[in-house]
């Protein structure tokens, strides 16, 4: 279905599809940020993606077990894309997420589609016009007033927020992934394709929460840290991917891209009633700049 065919009347559905995958990534932060004293980053991020995986195998199974001799063929490539895309960002969010505010979080997540062309242009070979150019130093900006809080002066004496520059990482490597995967060949089914990432970085994060565990960083179970772990497993990994599958198909491709920058408002007011977050100039004019940007990178 095109997006031309699907504007008219995409329906109550439609519209519950749009606007909801970006709610429930945004809780991500904030319960990530709200638990982080009983759920360490590693053991959460292994804890969330062992979930979501048993979550998905009923579902992706079938398309595993026809697409296994791709899986063989192209098993260095989907190392590749596990590794970005599901250990190192997911992992350096909920780390970051330790030392910086869940609005600084999702106000830097809205700096992913910048970068895809930032590292599309540098590393992919795709040419940038004079107004993507300039709607990427505009964003670049708007990152700068977040991680720098508003003050300048900090740029000069290099002191910048180790939280943000954290989850600044985690993004580059979203976009990494996102590059690697258009790439990937289009007959290997993205269910199937995804359930294998998570099963693949299971293994690499093991051993990151073996070590998180020897540093004396346990989890804490309580009734809210179990809710927090369920939560993250199942509503930002599976249902908002489900339902962010449907939107794509029922609203098309660019209305579903676009209606993932509702992440910073949804986030704004869920950090200002849940976790008691204060709302800066410094952030206004951060995700000010970083929206002005994409949308003028989207001109060209």
């Amino acid at each position: 279905m095109s997006e031309t065919q699907a504007q008219p009347g995409i329906g109550f559905k439609g519209y519950a599809s749009l606007a909801l995958p970006p709610l429930f990534w945004a809780g991500n932060f904030i319960v990530a940020r709200a638990s982080r004293g009983e759920l360490p980053p590693m053991g959460l991020s292994f804890g969330r993606w062992a979930i979501a995986l048993l979550c998905l195998l009923p579902f992706a199974w079938p398309y595993m077990r026809r697409d296994f001799a791709l899986y063989r063929q192209h098993w260095l490539r989907i190392v590749g894309l596990a590794v970005p895309g599901v250990v190192a960002f997911n992992a350096l969010v909920y780390l970051g997420l330790q030392s910086t505010t869940a609005t600084n979080g999702m106000l830097l997540n809205s700096t992913i589609p910048l970068l895809i062309l930032a590292l599309g242009a540098l590393f992919w070979g795709q040419h940038l016009r004079g107004a993507q150019i300039a709607g990427l130093v505009i964003s670049t900006l708007g990152v700068a007033s977040i991680v720098l809080h508003g003050d300048w002066s900090r740029l000069i004496a290099l002191e910048f927020s180790r939280g943000d520059l954290i989850i600044f990482t985690a993004m580059v490597c979203w976009a990494v992934y996102t590059l690697m995967l258009k790439s990937f060949p289009p007959e290997v089914n993205r269910l199937g394709l995804l359930a294998v990432q998570i099963a693949i970085a299971l293994v690499f994060l093991a051993p990151l929460w073996g070590w998180e565990l020897s540093q004396g960083r346990a989890p804490v179970w309580t009734g809210a840290s179990v809710l927090a772990l369920i939560y993250v497993g199942v509503v930002p990994s599976v249902l908002a991917y489900i339902l962010y599958m449907r939107a794509v198909v029922i609203a098309g491709p660019a209305r579903a891209g676009q209606a993932i920058h509702l992440l910073p408002l949804y986030g704004a007011v869920l950090s200002t009633i849940f976790l008691g977050e204060q709302l800066h100039m410094y952030h206004a004019i951060g995700f000010g700049a970083i929206l002005a940007g994409i949308l003028v990178a989207s001109r060209g």
